[in-house]
Formats: structure tokens, sequence, C-alpha cells
């Protein structure tokens, strides 16, 4: 399945999953090693960790709200740092799910995790800092969760 097909599944399925707070969410992804994510070794390619690392803060973004400020602000997300560890190497087919989390914030960069397991062991860990910026530079984290709190409030009413 091209990463495009997967993109729109996600994003189709993102819409009826629960909402996650702004603040410390947690999303989980449940997935398969496809065809295309294999390298000459046949496990997963190193670099496909980071694209569904992507996937999963994509899933975020439209849980807690942050998408749709995003859009409507002209923001954009970057991803500035990510590192990953690799324990064990996931096979063809094999079925893995990846969860993400917010783990906290400084003046400019949201931090993450992103966790991989099979049976619940622990087969990758990632950790990357990331931002969003608009044409004028980077939003602070804090405005950036006061912007998607306001309009989640004003959405209530």
């Amino acid at each position: 399945m091209s990463l495009i097909f997967r993109m729109i599944l996600l994003l189709i399925a993102s819409k009826f999953k629960p909402s996650l707070p702004i603040k410390h969410p947690k999303n989980s992804l449940s997935l398969r090693v496809l065809p295309n994510d294999l390298d000459i070794n046949l496990h997963m390619n190193n670099g496909r960790y980071l694209t569904i690392c992507d996937l999963s803060r994509v899933d975020m973004f439209i849980r807690t709200g942050l998408a749709r400020t995003m859009q409507k602000e002209g923001w954009m997300p970057v991803v500035a740092e990510h590192t990953m560890k690799y324990k064990r190497s996931l096979k063809p087919f094999q079925k893995y799910e990846v969860t993400m989390e917010i783990t906290g914030w400084d003046e400019k960069y949201f931090h993450m995790i992103h966790t991989f397991f099979v049976d619940d062991k622990v087969v990758a860990e990632g950790t990357s800092r990331g931002c969003v910026i608009s044409k004028t530079g980077t939003i602070p984290p804090e405005e950036v969760i006061d912007k998607v709190t306001a309009r989640l409030d004003a959405k209530k009413t």
C-alpha cells in the first residue's frame, strides 16, 4: 500500500476516534509492516519508522484539534530533531503498535516520545522535538495550546 493511501486512511479514521487533550496527549496506531516498508534485509526500513512517527503526529494533530487551529491560523508543524533507537526488527506483515506522547514543552519546542511495540515488547523508541511555525516565526507552545483551547471552548458554546 502506498504511503499516500495509508495517510488517506489515517485522515479518515482519525476523525472517528475520540478526541485527545491538547496538554500531554497520548495516541496509538495499530499497523502492519507492508512490502513497501521493507529494505534489502527484508525488515522495516529505518527511515520508515520516521514516516510512521509522522503519521502518528498527524493523528494527534487531528484528535487534539491542533490540525484545525493550524489550518485557520496559517501555521505549519515542523520536526526540528528526531532520534530513534532500534531494539528488534519488524518483519514483513508483522503487526505492531506505535504510541506517541507529548511529554512536555519549553519556550519553543514540544517534546515527544514515539514507542513501537509488538506484543507489549518495545521494538523501537524515538524522541523528537517539534515546533509550530508561521510566516513570522516560531509560535511558542503555550500560545499554540491557548489557541487550540480557546477554539475548542468557543466551539462548545
